[in-house]
Formats: structure tokens, sequence, C-alpha cells
């Protein structure tokens, strides 16, 4: 997490290829009171800190950019605890004739980079407190546009201190950051179906493979899922 200029973290963390919805992963957090940075494992699927039930975190998963700002469960969260999701690739999954084939994406040179988060704290009848967050998605760029119809926010690098900082919470300045990412900088190719299966964690699951021939068909895959 140095990459981030994440001043400590609390845990320790092997490199993942197939993370699902639920699934627990490191994020990048400012103190909110000085311009330090922290990590910590959060789980995915954002559970407001007033739900009932954690059951809810499974279905926000995402959160859209242009909508978010109006959103209960998401308002208060992108004003004041927004973070950042490490990763280095994500998958989409495109129909074609007969299945949908699955889609790596990257950054053209390969580096780490940073999902927009935000991210809450609920707590249980125990007590216990959960931490848990959602990517901010928006409209889809070149690389992304003939897979899906949304692609998570991709922060460029110098837009970090921006995004954590807790003091920064003009609405409009905070749409700004939530663009898709230039095309120019991203690159995609195809992977097999064994990243359909969450219980495949190698790095098989994002090794290119060759395609005789992809449909022009198109439909929304069933989750969003990317590996670091």
């Amino acid at each position: 997490m140095k990459v981030f200029g994440a001043s400590r973290d609390d845990f320790e963390w092997e490199p993942r290829f197939n993370i699902a919805p639920t699934d627990s992963v490191p994020v990048i957090r400012q103190h909110p009171k000085d311009p330090t940075r922290e990590s910590s494992i959060m789980r995915w699927g954002l559970i407001p800190f007033w739900a009932k039930s954690p059951s809810i975190g499974s279905r926000m998963i995402n959160a859209r950019a242009e909508t978010a700002a109006g959103k209960h469960a998401f308002r208060d969260c992108l004003k004041s605890r927004r973070c950042l999701v490490p990763a280095d690739g994500f998958y989409e999954w495109q129909r074609t004739a007969k299945s949908k084939q699955p889609y790596c994406f990257t950054l053209a040179d390969e580096s780490v980079f940073a999902f927009a988060g935000i991210w809450d704290r609920w707590k249980d009848g125990d007590g216990k407190i959960v931490k848990t967050f959602s990517i901010l998605t928006t409209t889809p760029n070149a690389v992304t546009a003939d897979v899906h119809d949304r692609m998570p926010v991709v922060l460029r690098a110098e837009d970090y201190d921006m995004w954590l900082d807790p003091g920064f919470q003009n609405e409009a300045e905070i749409a700004e950051l939530l663009k898709p990412l230039d095309a120019n900088l991203m690159r995609r190719y195809p992977v097999s179906s064994r990243v359909n299966d969450v219980k495949n964690d190698d790095s098989q699951c994002a090794e290119p493979i060759e395609l005789d021939q992809v449909a022009a068909s198109l439909n929304s895959p069933e989750q969003l899922r990317w590996f670091d």
C-alpha cells in the first residue's frame, strides 16, 4: 500500500485474482484530522449505518456517480467518507451468441490504480463494528463501451489527495472527479470462463486467451469483479 502513501496497515495481504461482492479487501482512507493515510480491510457491499440488516450490503456493491449525492444510503459517505480501492484490473462480461465472454481491463502500462470508493460503519446487535464500501461507477469509455454500459470510476493519481480529503465537500467539484478514465490509458483482453466461478482465485483467471470470434451483441454481466 506504500504506492498510495498509506502510513500503516493492520493486516497481511496476498494477491487476489477473482474478488466478488461481499469479499473483504484493502482500502485506503485519510485520517479525518490530519493528512495521513492508512489502509484497512473492508467488506465490498456498503451497509449504511442506519441499516437494520447487513443483507442490504449485497445490493450496494456499486453507486452510480450521477445519482449518489441524492441517495440516502450514499449521500453522507460521498461527502465525507471517501476511500481508494486499490486494484490492477477488473473484469466485465460481454454477451456472445452462446455465452458470456469475460474480459480483463487494466491500465495500458499495467500499473496499480485505485477505484473511487465510499465507505461506512455499521454496528451489529452485539456492538461489533463492520466497515464496508461501495465502488462509484460512471459511463463507459471507448475501451469498455461495447462490453458494458457502465464502468468503475478509476481515479487519476493526481486526484487521490482531493478524493481522500474529508474537508473537500463541494458536490460539483467531487462530481468532476467521477468521469470515465481516458481510454488511451487503458487496455482490455479476453480471459477464460474460469473467472466465472468465484472459487477460482489464481493467476490463471487473469491470463489472456485467443478468441476465434467475438460476437457483437451485448448484455449486462452478472457482477463486477476485479483483482489486485
